[in-house]
């Protein structure tokens, strides 16, 4: 909203600089509605490409590195259920087996062996190396994010779609992200995570594209440190294939048969 004082100031020196003050109210006014329905569109058809819609199982090894330290390797199952449903169960290392995050809508806990209680945990809390829990438990870009289209940037002879993506709330993990996408098979490039207050954290690159149930999808995640370089993890994905998950898997209940 624009003040009387600040109206009358600007009509004091004159139309023309009164247009130039009120352009980007205008130019936002003006802005197609079926922009953010192209925006909105090519995210949700480019989550499709990452993970399956239906129910899935899929094993994913992580391997951490940083500058003067050895490599730390970890084994996770993941069991999602239209991203809104996901259990995330350690496999290794074998002293950390038994532990599992159950994730509901934007809800994460973590069961131990031995503790009665779960311990209610945050997306964006780190889970291991450059991953954070989010990363694991919930992709679901579109569920999270209000998309729109910055640009088109040209990236080995190919146009990238260059999406903006700002956090419905707080809980989501991360509060804005960069992601590129080529608009004519909706597959991921890279992206970038921004904090609360714009700072680049992180970097992720999508890599080794592979036939998987049903589409070319990314097999490896690199996710690098923006602040400390040189500390990256390396996410491999296999074993992927589709499950019939009825909602009693995300129960506690059925979570004490996995321990």
């Amino acid at each position: 909203m624009f003040s009387l004082s600040f109206l009358r100031s600007s009509l004091a020196v004159g139309p023309v600089v009164l247009a130039l003050a009120l352009l980007p109210a205008l130019t936002r006014a003006q802005t197609p509605p079926q922009d953010d329905e192209i925006a909105r569109s090519i995210l949700e058809k480019s989550d499709e490409i990452r993970f399956p819609k239906e129910g899935f199982q899929v094993d994913i090894n992580i391997a951490s590195s940083a500058p003067g330290r050895e490599p730390e390797l970890r084994k996770y199952r993941v069991l999602s259920k239209s991203n809104e449903n996901t259990l995330v169960m350690i496999l290794e290392p074998a002293s950390e087996r038994g532990q599992i995050m159950l994730m509901k809508g934007r809800d994460l806990w973590v069961f131990m062996p031995g503790i009665s209680q779960p311990i209610r945990l945050g997306l964006a809390q780190r889970l291991t190396g450059e991953v954070a829990n989010g990363d694991l438990a919930r992709s679901n870009f579109s569920g999270d994010y209000t998309p729109s289209r910055l640009r088109i940037d040209k990236i080995n002879g190919e146009d990238y779609q260059v999406l903006e993506l700002l956090a419905v709330d707080r809980g989501v993990t991360y509060h804005r992200v960069l992601l590129w996408v080529n608009p004519s098979n909706f597959r991921p490039l890279k992206a970038e995570f921004y904090s609360l207050s714009n700072r680049l954290m992180k970097t992720c690159s999508y890599e080794n594209f592979a036939d998987v149930v049903g589409k070319r999808r990314p097999t490896r995640l690199v996710m690098e440190d923006a602040l400390r370089p040189g500390e990256k993890s390396v996410l491999d994905y296999g074993q992927m294939k589709l499950r019939d998950l009825p909602d009693k898997v995300f129960s506690k209940d059925y979570l004490k048969k996995l321990q």
